[in-house]
């Protein structure tokens, strides 16, 4: 793994990827490079004009570029599962990269009226993959990657409260969804494997990369001072999307990655080419992870059925 770089991407010619987020920030790098390997990428965005915006740019750097702008709101369930039934006529899925993220914004409610980083960090995702895994699961070597972050570190999830509904601060609420989707991947993989599955369920994170996630709450709130300092320490301190997207590139693309390995920057998890990055050990905790799963799939709506039996569900 020592300095691994996008050039040592293998061929993707003839695999399909879906990126979450994938119109800014490591989304767009992760949907780029995968593009300029030959994938064909389905960049699922939110945002329309941002959405098209980023495929026409990524048309621009790379002519021959197979790219299509496809809606999906994660803090909306029915947009998940429209996308979900689109998609699923399209057959084959290799690559489903859970990408998109909000960090530590004031308090909100997605529209299912989940609070929102939980439901957009991992209700979302876990709703999402549910519904796009039998298409994963009929791939051969397919792999589904969870954008996390060193952050979870901060806090465990609250199994009693995880809307925040009893108390709310933004960056525990964040931490939170970061553990929850650690939570997801080891939950995930522990399935596939018991299900005899080659599918591999892994998670990365960016360490300290320039994105609009920095800048965001501040700016909701009409904080411009704190939005300048995020700026500031973005322009000073971060590195840049392209090397906060190599984890998960790597995590995507590189032979023999191992299902619920974490992969981050090799200098202390926050700048640096990919490597094994350190995780909390509550986010290897089986009953935390079956009880988290219960729940998303009590909240969602979402059954995971070819892997409920192996799952205990």
């Amino acid at each position: 793994m020592t300095g691994w770089n996008a050039s040592d991407i293998p061929d993707q010619r003839g695999r399909t990827a879906v990126v979450t987020g994938a119109n800014s920030g490591i989304g767009y790098v992760t949907a780029r490079e995968l593009a300029r390997h030959g994938a064909r990428v389905l960049l699922a965005c939110r945002s329309e004009t941002r959405g098209k915006g980023a495929q026409h740019r990524l048309r621009s750097e790379i002519p021959e570029a197979d790219v299509e702008f496809v809606p999906l709101d994660l803090g909306d369930l029915s947009s998940v599962r429209k996308f979900a039934s689109v998609y699923g006529d399209e057959g084959r899925l290799d690559l489903l990269i859970n990408n998109a993220g909000v960090m530590a914004l004031p308090y909100g409610t997605t529209a299912d009226g989940f609070e929102r980083q939980f439901g957009v960090n991992h209700l979302g995702h876990f709703a999402l993959t549910g519904l796009l895994l039998p298409q994963l699961m009929a791939t051969p070597g397919a792999r589904v990657i969870s954008v996390s972050s060193a952050m979870h570190t901060l806090s465990n999830i609250d199994i009693r409260d995880l809307n925040s509904e009893r108390t709310y601060g933004r960056w525990i609420a964040y931490a939170r969804s970061k553990t929850a989707n650690l939570l997801f991947i080891h939950e995930l993989a522990r399935g596939l494997k018991a299900a005899g599955s080659d599918v591999v369920a892994a998670a990365a994170h960016p360490g300290y990369a320039s994105t609009n996630l920095q800048t965001a709450g501040p700016r909701l709130e009409g904080r411009r001072l704190w939005e300048r300092g995020m700026r500031l320490a973005n322009q000073l301190i971060a590195q840049s999307p392209d090397a906060g997207a190599l984890p998960t590139l790597y995590a995507a693309t590189a032979p023999r990655v191992r299902p619920d390995s974490f992969t981050g920057p090799r200098l202390q998890g926050w700048r640096g080419t990919p490597a094994k990055s350190w995780r909390a050990p509550w986010t290897r905790n089986d009953v935390a992870g079956e009880r988290l799963w219960a729940a998303s799939e009590r909240l969602t709506g979402v059954t995971y059925d070819a892997l409920r039996s192996c799952l205990g569900s």
